[in-house]
């Protein structure tokens, strides 16, 4: 168990937390909710000890182990991807190395016996036995392939290094977990591996993700942070949201009630108390007027954009064609002779491990690559707005936010413009904002600016869920599905995917697709039992042999 006893942090003068009290306790995953800026990341390094508490302190069972999911993706370099993950047990990796050193000498006397019996006795409690099958265990979970674990962590890719990180954070049976947005930078596959990991795994887990479908499936409590204080609620993410409205509803019916026997009161003593027959009564009223307190309501921290796509004007029949599209990068053939036809009502979500392949066509339909063979043509109807996965270089510049936006408006009014910067949560001063400094969720916003003013009626996104907070997805998701345009897109957001697209395409890491007009969940539960079906064959016709 790991608990906060009157918890207070400050940053300065400002609190961001004050007095909390929470428990965390065995065989629960909790969800840590909050606003941007809450302090969700925060907490948990509080909780973790890499912070210090103002005021108050943080208790752990003695013995317990507290196991992090860590951030810096170069601080393992020179390490072995598996030494990487035992890491995640220090005290194990200790013992390992101490155990090697003392069976490598030459001289091994009588003490080296000793101490290398005690450290045995020490590592078969550790299950050091199964240390180097367990870690690999959790890479191949993860999508590291076998090859992969004893290459150098530097020779891996930021995905990869991601995932080892992971691994690294899950080692050894944990008796405390704590991790932050684990989910980013995974692949689908990768992620639903971790919610069943998570689902069975006994001990504590505390969560910070902005993945809703993630949340309500592995969390058992949800804890809200907000005003300095957290909440728990027992429930996952979509209980929380349906508890935290609930309650907001019935503070206001109670204080309708109350205003209703104070408008009551009032007027009886208003009538009555210079009538002296009932002045003993109104004077009872003047009591009980006093005693009645209206229970204080305040709207919740949460800011939600305000994303709207409207286009100029409607698409015709004719939207996309696209034939034999290939593409080879660095040797590699990333798009194998790619085909499909879009209508007018399709939203696809482009989705699977192939990244690579996805901004490849993306970019190929946008004209920023041209390639190798094939053709695509659009619609004479059509207008497409672009989110690229890496806006590096539209953000490299000294250009306020509104003069940015000012130059991709079709009018050119101040005012006008500063109307599309306010609905995504730049208001006032914050348009002179400039964009070199922004956050990864201010650019994300930026750019959401720039699709909406552009009127156009399809979407190109490559990953615009990365960086947004929970109510900027929850908002850039409900302007979607209202969009009624085309939308071609890419996500980890199993929940955006899921209620956004009407058609899926997953591009396959040979570089072909498959295409089916379907929705999300359809499309894994028929791939689920394809495998199901592929397992039974390859087993029957083993036993044939």
């Amino acid at each position: 168990m790991i608990s906060a006893n009157n918890v207070t942090y400050r940053v300065g003068k400002k609190a961001l937390f004050e007095d909390v009290n929470i428990k965390f306790t065995q065989g629960n995953c909790y969800g840590l909710i909050g606003a941007n800026g809450a302090g969700k990341s925060t907490f948990l390094k509080i909780l973790s000890g890499e912070l210090d508490t103002t005021n108050g302190e943080i208790a752990v069972t003695p013995g317990e182990r507290i196991s992090v999911l860590e951030q810096d993706h170069f601080k393992y370099d020179d390490k072995i991807v598996l030494d990487t993950v035992i890491l995640g047990n220090e005290r194990l990796y200790e013992i390992m190395k101490e155990k090697d050193a003392i069976y490598a000498k030459e001289d091994f006397s009588d003490e080296d016996g000793i101490r290398a019996s005690e450290l045995e006795a020490e590592f078969a409690e550790l299950d050091g036995w199964e240390a180097e099958s367990n870690a690999a265990s959790l890479l191949n979970g993860l999508g590291i392939e076998t090859e992969l674990h004893g290459q150098m962590m530097k020779d891996l890719n930021g995905s990869e290094k991601v995932k080892v990180l992971l691994a690294k954070a899950l080692f050894g049976n944990p008796d405390i977990l704590l991790l932050d947005e684990p989910t980013n930078h995974l692949d689908l596959d990768a992620i639903n591996w971790l919610e069943e990991f998570l689902i069975d795994f006994e001990n504590t887990v505390i969560v910070v993700s902005h993945d809703r479908y993630f949340l309500n499936k592995v969390c058992t409590h949800t804890a809200d942070i907000d005003y300095g204080k957290i909440t728990l609620f027992a429930g996952n993410y979509d209980f929380w949201y349906e508890s935290s409205q609930l309650l907001v509803r019935q503070m206001k019916e109670a204080n309708k009630k109350k205003e209703e026997k104070i408008k009551e009161l009032q007027e009886f003593i208003s009538r009555f108390s210079a009538n002296a027959s009932k002045s003993k009564q109104a004077t009872s009223r003047k009591r009980a007027l006093e005693k009645i307190e209206l229970e204080e309501i305040k709207p919740s921290s949460r800011k939600y954009p305000y994303v709207d796509f409207r286009p100029d004007r409607e698409i015709g029949n004719e939207v996309l064609t696209v034939e034999n599209l290939s593409k080879t990068i660095d040797g590699v053939k990333v798009l194998d002779h790619i085909s499909f036809i879009l209508g007018h009502d399709d939203k696809v979500a482009f989705v699977g491990g192939n990244e690579l392949a996805k901004t490849t066509l993306f970019k190929i339909l946008m004209e920023e690559m041209e390639p190798d063979e094939g053709t695509f043509k659009w619609g004479v109807t059509t207008s497409q707005a672009y989110f690229p996965k890496d806006s590096t270089k539209e953000f490299d510049s000294d250009y306020t936010i509104t003069d940015w936006l000012m130059g991709y408006s079709p009018v050119k009014d101040v005012t006008y413009v500063r109307g599309y910067l306010g609905r995504m949560l730049f208001p006032g001063e914050d348009g002179v904002k400039k964009l070199r400094v922004l956050s990864g969720g201010e650019k994300v916003r930026c750019l959401l600016s720039k699709m909406m003013i552009s009127g156009a009626n399809i979407l190109i996104l490559d990953e615009p869920t990365n960086h947004l907070d929970m109510e900027s997805i929850t908002a850039l998701n409900n302007g979607l599905i209202k969009f009624p345009g085309v939308i071609l897109f890419s996500s980890r957001d199993h929940q955006f995917v899921e209620t956004t697209a009407n058609r899926i395409m997953e591009i396959l890491p040979d570089g072909t697709m498959i295409d089916k007009i379907t929705t999300y969940d359809e499309y894994l539960a028929a791939d689920e039992a394809a495998r199901k079906r592929f397992v039974y064959t390859a087993d029957t016709e083993d036993d044939d042999v």
